[in-house]
């Protein structure tokens, strides 16, 4: 059995845009950003709930949750990683 002596990579920062700040601002509650067939999408945390693996950028009096999962393949997160519902219309 083999045990994994990497170091943890050390932590990075993903650019969050101006367009998703107002956006979780406006809407005044956490968000995770996890993985979907589609790559990766934004949700409300209260649909899905952080792990506490997740990475965490705070905007404002609020946190992203970044998946591990995907914080190794992004390096923005923006607009076209919210979901469009018909009430966003």
């Amino acid at each position: 059995m083999q045990s994994d002596t990497r170091e943890p990579a050390p932590p990075r920062s993903i650019y969050v845009t101006d367009d998703v700040r107002s956006y979780i601002l406006k809407r005044k509650r956490d968000f995770r950003l996890s993985t979907a067939c589609s790559g990766p999408v934004l949700l409300p945390a209260s649909f899905k709930p952080p792990k506490v693996t997740d990475l965490q950028i705070p905007i404002g009096d609020y946190t992203i949750y970044v998946s591990k999962y995907q914080a190794r393949h992004i390096n923005s997160i923006h607009r076209g990683m919210i979901p469009i519902f018909f009430d966003d219309i």
